[in-house]
């Protein structure tokens, strides 16, 4: 162990904030070498670098020079940190793939409600004039049979009676479509 180490080694056990100074001049183009190596991307290696000195600058207290060399420890540091970012980054693909999963799944069922949106609109065109409205009013304008009764002037019986009717011809001609 040559003076300097001892001297970077005894400021970091007593907290000199120049001693992670001076690890990183010594030490921080190799830690930021090996993360862009290992990496591949200077903004993950610079991130890295960072994260690896303030680790050694946290973690100064179990340090113990006795065990390894301080370049020793620092490395190991940083292969933890280097693990770390892989997993990041594992994990925001994970999250990504996800995300486009469920935009996939979400625009398939929009475009499955626009089909049968389109082909209820197709089908309520061959209806009568009246159980035609009654129809668009119950199911586009969502009123109930009530609201249909009072806003048509009809008699609620009726009104009941046409979307019976007219569920049972629509359901028919589904039924035929998915037949044929």
């Amino acid at each position: 162990m040559d003076d300097t180490e001892r001297s970077l080694i005894t400021g970091l056990q007593t907290g000199d904030v120049n001693a992670i100074e001076r690890l990183y001049q010594r030490w921080g183009r190799l830690v930021y070498t090996l993360a862009l190596r290992s990496l591949g991307d200077v903004a993950d290696a610079e991130d890295v670098t960072q994260q690896v000195f303030v680790a050694a600058w946290q973690g100064r207290a179990g340090f113990d020079p006795e065990r390894a060399k301080l370049s020793t420890w620092l490395m190991a540091i940083t292969r933890h940190k280097i693990v770390d970012a892989y997993e990041a980054r594992a994990k925001r693909q994970r999250e990504l793939q996800a995300l486009m999963e469920s935009v996939y799944l979400q625009s398939l069922t929009w475009t499955d409600e626009i089909a049968d949106s389109v082909t209820m609109s197709q089908e309520l065109e061959l209806l009568e004039p009246i159980p035609q409205q009654i129809m668009r009013l119950a199911f586009y304008d969502r009123l109930t049979h009530s609201q249909i009764a009072a806003k048509l002037d009809l008699p609620l019986g009726t009104v009941k009676s046409h979307i019976r009717r007219s569920l049972l011809r629509l359901r028919a001609r589904l039924e035929d479509a998915d037949d044929a």
